[in-house]
């Protein structure tokens, strides 16, 4: 759901599973080389705008520990993980990664 209380598209659902797809192997496989093991890392929800432009995406570490040193690195390379990201989509506009 939206934060206005407006249900998600049909397409907002459709990207999200997509990228939540392809983040989830590009963990399993570490291809993103980030200095922490991201075969630990669930990726367990996306939420996209309704622009497609931004994506909100929940994760979860194996166990929950450590999450909130997890969050930090990620939000820190969240720019290579969106670079690894779009060579496994193609879309007019990939979405910044929140």
């Amino acid at each position: 759901m939206t934060s206005l209380g407006k249900p998600a598209t049909q397409r907002q659902l459709r990207v999200g599973e997509m990228i939540k797809q392809a983040l989830g192997m590009l963990f399993i496989r570490d291809e993103a080389k980030l200095p922490l093991s991201t075969k630990e890392i669930t990726v367990t929800e996306v939420r996209m705008s309704p622009d497609l432009k931004t994506a909100k995406i929940f994760v979860m570490p194996l166990g929950g520990r450590e999450a909130d040193d997890v969050v930090v690195k990620l939000k820190e390379f969240s720019f290579v993980i969106r670079k690894v990201l779009s060579k496994k989509i193609v879309m007019k506009f990939l979405p910044k990664l929140y």
